[in-house]
């Protein structure tokens, strides 16, 4: 799975004259094996859902200027939002029983298999965060504090953050950095920290639905028209920190993150 290549055409001014949005998903997938039709991975499902988040926010964008519909415009912090949100459907037992199913017999996907998945989404959760802050803490300060021809080398300052953010820090001969392409060529700059903030952002929005009641259909429902009336309409036509406090009535809170990766701590009885 690939992309989502899209523009986004809206409704005139007036509504009388309607060009409807147009989105692709361009996939790339496992292929066929024999005489096997092409069965996805899981993660191969769990990315489709990330790039159909994409293309929700493109088809049902209510912005009538091109430059900021869908998901054009949108500050890099947040652009990931509809996506990464649309990833949590994949490990709700009701959304993924309904899908999951044997291409042969029609058989639900095992209850011990799925929660081997809701098992394996925490696994390492706490390394794997410390992984993201490293390299989000090494990006914002080579792009501040740090001085070209300085005594301090780009390899200094990524071993300074290290001792900070890593359990294990870096062998003296790491050379990650010459390979952190994000930040170099692929236009990262200064914002890989987005990549985090925008988990703690889908998060946010996915526990207004918890809070709703995921078995409770009208609450559901009505949540879902509410994210799509701020989060998925109104693009890039407004400051994202404005659009979510629209959606979840207050600021993000790293809270539903945190306690989907399991790195909440619990009270002792």
């Amino acid at each position: 799975m690939d992309e989502v290549l899209a523009r986004s055409h809206v409704l005139s001014r007036d509504g009388t004259s309607a060009r409807l949005p147009v989105a692709h998903m361009v996939c790339n997938q496992s292929p066929p094996v024999g005489n096997k039709p092409s069965l996805m991975t899981f993660r191969e499902v769990e990315t489709v859902f990330h790039e159909f988040g994409h293309a929700l926010q493109h088809m049902l964008t209510k912005q009538d200027e091109g430059l900021v519909a869908g998901i054009r415009g949108i500050e890099w912090d947040a652009v990931e939002l509809p996506s990464q949100f649309m990833e949590n459907w994949c490990y709700h037992r009701d959304t993924l029983m309904s899908i999951a199913k044997h291409y042969e017999t029609g058989e639900t996907l095992p209850e011990e298999t799925f929660l081997k998945l809701l098992a394996a989404r925490t696994f390492r959760a706490g390394s794997l965060s410390l992984r993201q802050i490293r390299f989000a803490s090494v990006d914002l300060k080579l792009h501040t504090d740090y001085v070209p021809g300085g005594a301090e080398s780009i390899f200094d300052v990524d071993r300074r953050v290290s001792e900070r953010t890593q359990v294990i820090p870096p062998l003296p001969e790491d050379r990650f950095l010459c390979g952190f392409s994000h930040i170099f060529a692929g236009g990262y700059a200064a914002g890989y920290y987005s990549y985090k903030w925008a988990e703690v952002l889908s998060a946010d929005a996915f526990s207004a639905f918890e809070d709703a009641g995921l078995d409770n259909s009208k609450a559901v429902k009505e949540t879902g028209n509410k994210f799509r009336e701020t989060i998925l309409a109104l693009g890039g036509g407004k400051a994202p920190l404005e659009v979510f406090v629209e959606f979840r009535g207050r600021e993000p809170s790293p809270e539903p993150l945190l306690r989907h990766n399991g790195l909440l701590a619990t009270a002792s009885v």
